[in-house]
């Protein structure tokens, strides 16, 4: 059967199914959009002005069946090439538009979906009679079930096909009658539509996209000449090799011609099974996983090879005319034998007759046991096709797994790297703060020294001149002293000496009187002294403990301290003297100096009472050498 005449079976559809009232005419208007979809589906350049064209001379009434073809021959299907459009889509397309008018949709419940319903109508198609109304005989139909059956691993039980054949005495069944018996389950028992899908699936590779056979291989490239697993492809006129079974990464076609040899070579570089297949320019070298797919792989590219050079496009289409040139023998022969039986002329034509009939029976068992034989290895080459793939997608599963089960010891370990490298960076964080935080305290701890260094300068000098003072005031009570003995003196003597010696009386009183207020000057200054040594150790002690402050948080942060260990250092540093520590030499000098400084105030209290009795007894002489109570 050639291209055009698949064509039409589905455009015969796509034309009834605008025939709304069923007497064979469709409007132009409806025409001009089917011929526009065709174009469009087939990849023809569109022609709008050829239908009115070639209709000018009709009325704008319909347009029959018989007038279409002329115009769809000439302008459509024959410019259609093999492998210039995608069938399916086209397929796609009619049936869109007929199962709209003509199937009533898949009931609720059913196990098909309405892709296993066009699928089943591509297939209805390809095995339908080429006869209109197409129609697909019982034998065919029973050919599809048993595929079905074979690719879902289930024996085939042809009592629901003989069941409704002798309910429905019709020579043949359409595709609305196929697919309600489908969907209803009277022609073959599904338990699940899933495994019905994908057994489906397979037999449409097969039949209707010519897949002859499909599965893992490794290839070895031609640049980088390492061994890939690839996902090949085999069909009649070229075999695909894909990185996966999706389909999707397309890696190289091996176009295949009546020139490609395929040829086993011998095991090495690590692999077995291997043959390479040769074309005009190239050789690919493949492996298969066993001697079995060996085998198979190289009987399937040996068919194909054989469909190149008997120029034939498809192997079903082959085994197809094979089944109806059978049947017609077979009928030939039946009815020949029948004839045979009515006549008894004579029995030497009886005998050669039943010879022949014999003859024919013989032949027919023959090519029956061939047909058998070969669907038997079909079956068988399917199993193992099957087991073969079930091992290898057990395989990948266990590769899948092991890798998920890496990727998630990966990502643990990522993810506790990260926590580490987080961990590392807050403490590098907080050792950053912490000597920023060593840096300030330095610097907080050398000023609080500078500070302490100041105000014991300044103590040391405030010290050494109260010490001055304190000497000098010492010399002046001592000439005091001694002013007062003279005093004393020059009272014990005579009236006399003393009116002889008036000018030394008068001067002795007033040098007296100018060593006490020197005297009291230098108290002054003693006790202002006093004060200044009082502020400044008032101000050594401020900074003797912020230097002791600072020190403690130096060295807090130099050796950060436990909460076990805080108590420990405060149990520990109530029992150290506070003389060992550096802070505190300063306190002892102060209380020492305070001892002293109490005595000096005591010794100055006596100086100042014995200068008041002085003073007074100095008064009292006065006032007996001054007449009139002058002092």
């Amino acid at each position: 059967m050639d291209l055009k005449s698949e064509l039409l079976k589905s455009i015969w559809y796509a034309f009834t199914s605008l025939d709304v009232e069923k007497c064979g005419k469709v409007s132009k208007s409806q025409l001009k959009v089917l011929s526009h979809n065709l174009y469009t589906v087939l990849n023809i350049p569109h022609d709008p002005v050829a239908l009115e064209e070639h209709f000018q001379d009709d009325d704008d009434g319909p347009v029959s069946n018989q007038g279409y073809m002329p115009y769809l021959n000439k302008y459509i299907l024959d410019k259609v090439k093999e492998g210039m459009f995608d069938k399916e889509k086209f397929d796609d397309l009619c049936w869109m538009m007929t199962m709209k008018k003509n199937f009533k949709g898949v009931p609720k419940g059913a196990l098909l979906s309405e892709r296993d319903c066009f699928k089943l109508f591509c297939l209805f198609n390809l095995l339908s009679e080429d006869r209109y109304p197409l129609v697909m005989i019982t034998e065919e139909v029973e050919y599809l079930l048993k595929k079905i059956s074979t690719a879902m691993s289930q024996e085939w039980d042809g009592k629901p096909l003989e069941d409704l054949i002798s309910q429905n005495a019709t020579e043949g069944m359409s595709v609305w009658s196929f697919l309600e018996h489908m969907s209803a389950g009277r022609l073959l028992r599904v338990t699940s539509g899933e495994a019905f899908s994908l057994a489906l699936d397979e037999v449409f590779l097969e039949m209707y996209h010519n897949v002859l056979k499909r599965g893992y291989m490794w290839k070895k490239g031609h640049v980088r000449r390492n061994w890939t697993e690839r996902w090949f492809m085999l069909k009649p006129s070229s075999m695909a090799y894909y990185v996966s079974e999706d389909l999707k990464d397309k890696r190289g076609e091996i176009q295949l011609d009546k020139n490609c040899v395929i040829e086993p070579i011998p095991d090495r570089e690590g692999k077995r099974c291997m043959f390479c297949v040769k074309t005009h320019n190239k050789t690919f070298e493949m492996s298969a996983s066993d001697q079995r797919q060996k085998v198979e792989w190289t009987q399937a590219i040996q068919t194909a090879l054989r469909l190149q050079s008997e120029g034939k496009s498809s192997l079903h289409h082959e085994l197809k005319l094979k089944r109806r040139v059978q049947r017609e023998h077979s009928h030939r022969e039946r009815s020949r034998s029948a004839r045979s039986s009515c006549s008894s002329r004579s029995s030497q034509s009886d005998d050669s007759n039943i010879q022949e009939v014999e003859k024919m029976e013989k032949e027919k068992d023959r090519q029956d046991l061939e047909i058998e034989t070969i669907i038997q290895h079909a079956r068988e080459l399917e199993t193992r096709r099957r087991e073969a793939e079930e091992r290898e997608r057990r395989k990948q599963r266990e590769v899948q797994m092991e890798l998920e089960r890496q990727l998630k010891e990966a990502e643990t370990l990522r993810d506790s790297m990260q926590a580490e490298m987080q961990q590392r960076a807050r403490e590098a964080e907080q050792q950053k703060k912490r000597i920023q935080e060593l840096e300030m305290t330095q610097r907080k701890l050398e000023a609080a020294l500078n500070m302490e260094i100041q105000a014991r300068l300044e103590e040391e000098r405030a010290r050494q001149e109260l010490e001055r003072l304190l000497q000098v005031e010492e010399e002046k009570k001592k000439e005091f002293q001694l002013l007062q003995e003279q005093q004393r003196a020059l009272q014990s003597l005579s009236p006399i000496q003393e009116s002889s010696d008036g000018s030394t009386d008068e001067d002795t009183p007033s040098a007296l009187h100018s060593a006490s207020q020197e005297l009291q000057d230098l108290r002054a200054s003693r006790q202002r002294s006093h004060q200044r040594l009082e502020e400044v150790q008032e101000k050594l002690r401020n900074a003797s403990q912020h230097v002791r402050h600072w020190n403690v948080q130096l060295n807090r942060l130099m050796t950060p301290v436990t909460p076990a260990e805080r108590l420990e250092h405060r149990l520990s540093s109530k029992r150290m003297c506070p003389k060992k520590e550096g802070a505190l030499a300063s306190n002892e000098f102060i209380t020492k100096f305070k001892i002293r400084a109490d005595q000096d105030i005591q010794d100055h209290e006596g100086l100042e009472e014995q200068m008041e009795a002085a003073n007074l007894s100095d008064g009292s002489d006065d006032s007996q050498g001054k007449p009139n109570g002058q002092m």
